[in-house]
């Protein structure tokens, strides 16, 4: 239908449509739809859309099916497939983390708590890991520490480098929130963020 429109200067319709062996009713029932506009497909682009954006861009047409649902909009995968295609979105997963984890446990440090858990008053055992979470597009590192008596965070730390400032920064903001108290033990993992102080 393109190509009549196309050559529509340069010789009728009648003729072209003859030539292309396309009925003449066929050529401008194309062009009246083309000429109309689908305000429900629009509608359905724009949610679409807007399930998209608050995934992150996560999104793919299978979870845009499901978050739709939710709200009572029944549409098929392959649909939606096709407007996330006219509204020129993808998905983006997060790409897998590589985390630097220490293959051997440094045995020059030792287990002073030995899963002696039960503590009787704070200030006394504090203990710390590192995790990962995916924000702004990339993984960011949480560093928290946490008082064994109150089993309460004392200290945490956020970076994008999951390295001994970090830990560093978590420790020295516990010790600051609970009053610089002495004499208490910190337990680790003994992960190289750790073994590395």
């Amino acid at each position: 239908m393109k190509l009549i429109a196309d050559l529509r200067e340069r010789a009728s319709v009648n003729t072209l449509c003859e030539l292309f062996n396309i009925k003449r009713s066929s050529y401008y029932d194309s062009r009246q739809r083309k000429q109309t506009i689908d305000v429900e497909r629009l509608h359905l682009r724009a949610k679409v859309t807007e399930m998209h954006r608050l995934s992150r861009g996560a999104a793919g047409s299978r979870s845009i099916v499901s978050m739709l649902a939710t709200q009572g909009i029944t549409i098929g995968r392959f649909k939606a497939r096709r407007l996330m295609a006219e509204a020129n979105l993808t998905s983006k997963q997060p790409g897998s983390h590589k985390y630097k984890v220490a293959l051997d446990e440094r045995l020059n440090i030792p287990n002073v708590l030995d899963r002696a858990f039960r503590v009787t008053k704070a200030n006394q055992v504090w203990c710390g890991d590192i995790t990962y979470i995916w924000a702004g597009g990339r993984w960011v590192y949480l560093a928290v520490i946490i008082d064994l008596y109150t089993r309460r965070v004392v200290g945490w730390a956020m970076s994008r480098h999951p390295d001994a400032t970090l830990v560093i920064n978590a420790l020295v903001h516990a010790y600051q929130q609970r009053g610089e108290p002495q004499g208490l033990l910190f337990h680790s993992d003994q992960g190289s963020q750790y073994t590395s102080l």
